[in-house]
């Protein structure tokens, strides 16, 4: 298993609020896609992966219109 921070931001959606909700972890993960999809288990979701060139994998996800991000960054 691999430990990474992951940044969960849940986007408002008040159109005039550009807060975000931000709860950020350190935990061991053992494939953070699979971690993403056991979240919205049950759930109207669709899931949208990037992975960027420092190995942080960003998943935006959409739950019955609410709009999430969980980004998954490894500690080296």
């Amino acid at each position: 298993m691999r430990s990474y921070e992951i940044v969960r931001e849940i986007f408002n959606q008040c159109s005039n609020n550009q807060m975000r909700d931000v709860h950020i972890e350190e935990k061991e993960v053992e494939d953070p896609e699979a971690y993403v999809r056991e979240f919205c288990q049950g759930k109207d979701a669709s899931i949208e992966k990037d992975v960027r060139s420092d190995g942080t994998e960003i998943f935006d996800v959409n739950i019955a219109g609410l709009r999430q991000r969980f980004s998954f960054t490894p500690f080296d």
